[in-house]
């Protein structure tokens, strides 16, 4: 499986971004998908999970009631919808098949990775 993510950029504090994460392959589609991001000198942490059907979700406390994490299985592609975007959301974003179909909050488990794709928010 592949994964392509997409939509990061520069944004002014308050603004909204989405990201995109396109699956080479419908395997993506019987298992959890994630979100993580990393910033500069920090450990890669964990953003937002759904499961495969697209019935369950979980997220970080620090972007809850803002981020929204959705998929369509019929596009093998996941979304990121960030709203109310804060410098300290700033990071590379990282997209991820999970092992399993339920909702999953650590990295061990996801085995399939995507490039990255940079948030930047200015103050």
């Amino acid at each position: 499986v592949q994964l392509q993510a997409s939509g990061g950029g520069l944004v002014q504090a308050g603004g909204s971004l989405r990201l995109s994460c396109a699956a080479s392959a419908r395997t993506s589609s019987n298992n959890a998908m994630g979100w993580f991001r990393q910033a500069p000198g920090k450990e890669r942490e964990f953003v937002a999970s759904i499961n495969w059907r697209g019935s369950s979700t979980s997220y970080v406390d620090s972007v809850k009631d803002r981020f929204t994490i959705s998929r369509d299985n019929a596009k093998n592609t996941m979304y990121l919808q960030m709203n109310s975007l804060k410098p300290e959301d700033t990071a590379v974003y990282y997209c991820a098949v999970a092992r399993g179909s339920s909702v999953t909050t650590t990295h061990i488990g996801y085995h399939y990775w995507g490039q990255g794709t940079q948030v930047t928010v200015s103050s």
